[in-house]
């Protein structure tokens, strides 16, 4: 028996992703933190039941929170079951709330959540700091996505 052959596969723990962040803000920076969650809101998320869709985070007395992160109720745990669209507590240390806090406070600067993946079995979220783009810079968003997009397939052609 090979080496290969005794290892088991493993399955890879799925990740929710905020497709629209990037299309309708300027991301400038990305953190990660780790996020509170309480019953079996973890088995929903390994299950792949979770939206970042209209996730932001917000800054409250020196804590950050996670607003519109929608996670489905877990069936199978009904009677132990939160809210779906309550506030999460954010996992940072102190010094880059206050960093981030200071950042926020510039005109414009918003935290949005990226993406939501397991490290080491622990629930991580990225959040990206960034503006909001208007509408003529994600009309040239879109542009530039078609322009590469037929300059891949004239190259693919010309192969």
């Amino acid at each position: 028996m090979t080496a290969s052959m005794s290892k088991k596969p493993r399955d890879v723990a799925p990740s929710v992703t905020n497709r629209k962040a990037r299309f309708n803000y300027e991301i400038t920076e990305t953190i990660e933190a780790g996020i509170v969650l309480v019953g079996a809101e973890v088995k929903s998320i390994r299950a792949g039941k979770a939206t970042l869709q209209d996730a932001w985070a917000r800054i409250d007395n020196g804590e950050a929170w996670l607003h519109g992160c929608h996670i489905t109720p877990y069936m199978e745990a009904s009677r132990y079951n939160q809210p779906a669209d309550r506030p999460r507590k954010l996992l940072l240390h102190k010094k880059e709330i206050e960093k981030l806090s200071a950042k926020i406070n510039e005109k414009g600067m918003t935290l949005v959540g990226m993406e939501m993946y397991f490290k080491d079995n622990n629930v991580k979220v990225k959040l990206g700091l960034g503006r909001s783009k208007k509408m003529h810079d994600k009309r040239d968003s879109i542009k530039e996505k078609s322009v590469k997009r037929e300059i891949d397939r004239g190259l693919k052609s010309y192969r």
